[in-house]
């Protein structure tokens, strides 16, 4: 094995942890397993053994069949390299947008969906800067606190999904979106300095959008709805509105009309209390003069 007169050292499981599918993802298993089969038959087709194979594309005997039997998750390089040595002709390769999505855990991949088809989206978060708002590196630096600790690999899957879904800004016709954050969450010092300026501008940025409307919750303010936890809800252009709260209904998501507009009141009196969107903008603006 070498490339150029080096030995070329075969990609292992252990060089990939993070990347096993999910069981209870059954489109992801389907997909994957579909994705492992017809690397098999192809391989076999053209008359290739796995280890063989697996030299051609720079992974091991044991991880080529780990994804030929759909429990692994191939990186979209994997499949470039083995479109390129099966000579497919772009037919593996174009499964990438798929394997893609089975990345995402299913949980922030259903969420992902229902943004893309919400005509209107109100979050009011309390602990943290919305998903929506936030930079990879603010991302990365608040998943490096979790306990226990992500591996590398699923770290980087996990900030890949969340900035993934910001692709609802890029909309057209583009959503109406209202973000209410806590002052403390931006005091919060989460990332170096370099990561909260970043993140500051980020949000200024977004809070300039014709569609968005982005308010802070002062820490002087008094009691509100929203302390008992996060808020969502999202509209759908058929008159259908799904809602959830970590403090409400066992924080699973709703579409009942009754807990709809309990949640609904909820988030307006939330809005209500914050600073107007013209004042929140002025008092990022100063958090980023002090960063």
């Amino acid at each position: 094995m070498s490339v150029d007169g080096d030995v070329r050292r075969l990609r292992t499981e252990a060089d990939e942890p993070g990347w096993e599918v999910d069981p209870d993802d059954d489109w992801g298993v389907a997909v994957i397993a579909t994705v492992g089969r017809q690397l098999k038959l192809r391989r076999e087709a053209v008359g290739m053994r796995a280890a063989e194979f697996g030299e051609a594309v720079g992974y091991g005997e044991d991880l080529v069949y780990k994804i030929e039997g759909g429990k692994r998750i191939p990186r979209p390089e994997y499949l470039d390299m083995a479109d390129e040595a099966l000579g497919a002709g772009g037919l593996i390769a174009a499964m990438k947008e798929d394997v893609k999505k089975v990345r995402y855990p299913k949980k922030v991949r259903d969420l992902a969906q229902m943004e893309a088809r919400a005509v209107e989206i109100g979050v009011y978060e309390c602990c943290n800067i919305a998903g929506l708002l936030q930079t990879s590196d603010h991302t990365r630096a608040l998943l490096e606190s979790w306990q226990p600790a992500y591996s590398p690999e699923d770290l980087e899957r996990r900030v890949a999904a969340r900035i993934a879904r910001r692709s609802v800004f890029e909309r057209s016709p583009a959503p109406a979106l209202s973000f209410v954050l806590e002052e403390a969450t931006l005091r919060r010092r989460v990332g170096g300095t370099m990561v909260r300026r970043e993140q500051f501008e980020r949000l200024l940025e977004v809070g300039l959008f014709n569609n968005v409307t982005l308010q802070v919750m002062p820490m002087d303010s008094g009691a509100h709805p929203g302390m008992g936890g996060r808020i969502e809800v999202l509209k759908f252009e058929d008159g259908t509105a799904v809602a959830r709260s970590d403090g409400a209904f066992s924080g699973r998501p709703t579409s009942d009309p009754k807990q709809l507009r309990i949640l609904e009141l909820r988030y307006g009196t939330i809005r209500a209390q914050a600073l107007p969107p013209r004042e929140s903008l002025a008092f990022i603006e100063q958090l980023l003069g002090e960063t």
